[in-house]
């Protein structure tokens, strides 16, 4: 069967997943995407999650995913689900295995003619200053009192300690620290696993990459974040709480799983292990949840500080002179108590975002003074061949997606396809023919993130732009690139 026989078109760039699909949907889905994506995104039977999403006790009004939406862990990345905190529940699946994986933008007054005869140097500096790779260890040592700080009070702990100022956490989504943080829900073997990792990279999608300005669409905007030309230097970094956020996940799932049958709650997938917001189990989590997204945030901003350091030393200037100031950061996989108005009633909602980046409009109050004006800027990365985009949070978002949009290209490959399909020697090759220098500290984990295996993330943003869910303002394209 077709997905032209089941799909509901909205429009050009929103399709519904009737509640008739599947017997049990409590409400339909909608899908942002292009004709050309649906036929990936119908072979790879993501509609299936999306309908599955749907099950979910208190969830309003739809089950949403993204134009780079493919298959995931119970919920599909890409996925957003926002429920009703008085009889809807909370699932780990909902948010990700690497709790708050996330983005931040450094900006500097550098261009691409002066960086370009060092992006060697840089590069492999970068390389050596943030620790990179699975299981990778961090210049950082924490004992446990400290980690439970850092759980608790996320970037703020870091620039206390140094590792950066008090405008990097103005300028991060929930200033680095979210509220409800209670590190005695967080398991004695996540903690193990979280002391020294803190300060790292990771592996898989996880990158560093020094990028120059290739297009502004608005430079109002743009100049708000303090981009003014084409050629412009940026600095990307993409990670998130490593061990410790993918063992919470893991202990909740277990425990949320149980939850299910206690709670006479039916779903049509395991993963979808979920309980009441409003129940110990639920509140457990999302307690663990925020210490695990604080760690993450606390985790850029470390990085952030070493980049900065990188530069300095590669390029001979001060900080100052080169004007490195963090544009943004924003988080990808998380669950959010936010008010929403469904059906023009107004709703204290858990909103889960999973491969999703919050997009909140112009004049919001829980976006920094600084883009109150333009909006909250949206940090896409797309592959390490073909660029990132830069948008912003729009109204239309508020209405439609509970203020969510896209967060990268999304896979079009498994990692283990993409292995096949070539090597991490050819990957470097291709990227040298672009002018892109590449370190990673592996040629499998290389093959794994080639610009073949994901979407083209030009196609996804654009997609997003046209359906009025975040606005594009300034494209970017690499230069240097540490992979993990």
């Amino acid at each position: 069967m077709s997905w032209k026989k089941i799909l509901n078109k909205i429009d050009d760039y929103c399709w519904e997943v009737p509640v008739s699909y599947k017997e049990g949907m409590r409400v339909p889905g909608r899908i942002f995407a292009s004709e050309d994506m649906l036929e990936h995104i119908w072979q790879e039977k993501v509609f299936q999650q999306v309908a599955n999403v749907a099950f979910l006790p208190g969830i309003v009004p739809y089950s949403l995913a993204m134009p780079d939406v493919h298959w995931g862990y119970g919920f599909p990345i890409g996925g957003v689900a926002a429920t009703r905190i008085r009889d809807g529940v909370v699932s780990p699946g909902g948010v990700g295995f690497d709790i708050n994986c996330g983005v931040r933008l450094l900006r500097t007054n550098l261009t691409a003619e002066e960086v370009q005869p060092r992006i060697e140097e840089l590069t492999n500096a970068l390389y050596n200053n943030v620790p990179s790779g699975l299981g990778s260890k961090g210049r950082l040592r924490v004992n446990e009192k400290e980690l439970d700080d850092v759980m608790v009070r996320g970037s703020i702990w870091a620039v206390e300690n140094g590792y950066g100022d008090a405008e990097d956490v103005e300028a991060t989504e929930e200033s680095g620290s979210i509220k409800g943080a209670d590190p005695r829900k967080v398991s004695a073997k996540a903690r193990q696993r979280g002391i020294p990792q803190l300060g790292t990279l990771g592996s898989g999608n996880h990158f560093l990459e020094v990028e120059r300005v290739a297009e502004i669409f608005d430079r109002e905007a743009a100049r708000a974040m303090g981009i003014e030309e084409v050629g412009q230097v940026l600095v990307l970094i993409h990670c998130g709480s490593r061990g410790l956020g993918h063992q919470v996940c893991t202990d909740y799932v277990a425990l949320l799983g149980r939850a299910v049958q206690q709670y006479g709650i039916s779903l049509p997938d395991r993963q979808l292990a979920c309980a009441p917001i409003q129940s110990p189990e639920g509140q457990s989590y999302l307690a663990a949840m925020a210490c695990a997204a604080n760690y993450a945030w606390t985790n850029r901003q470390c990085i952030l500080h070493w980049v900065r350091e990188s530069l300095v030393n590669v390029l001979g200037k001060s900080r100052r002179e080169m004007g490195l100031e963090q544009i943004y950061d924003v988080a990808h996989n998380i669950a959010k108590i936010e008010t929403h108005t469904v059906d023009g009633k107004s709703l204290t909602l858990c909103v889960h975002r999973k491969g999703a980046t919050r997009a909140f409009p112009a004049g919001h109050p829980d976006i920094p003074k600084a883009y109150r004006e333009v909006g909250q800027p949206v940090l896409i990365p797309g592959d390490m061949g073909r660029g990132s985009y830069i948008a912003v949070g729009t109204e239309a978002a508020m209405q439609t997606t509970f203020g969510s949009t896209c967060h990268g290209a999304g896979r079009m490959q498994s990692r283990a396809a993409a292995k096949r399909s070539q090597r991490g020697a050819d990957v470097v090759r291709a990227l040298a023919d672009r002018g892109i220098t590449v370190r990673a500290g592996s040629m499998g984990g290389l093959a794994e993130e080639a610009s073949e295996a994901y979407k083209d993330v030009d196609e996804v943003v654009d997609i997003t732009h046209q359906a009025g869910i975040s606005r594009k303002i300034v494209r970017a394209v690499p230069m240097g690139v540490v992979k993990g």
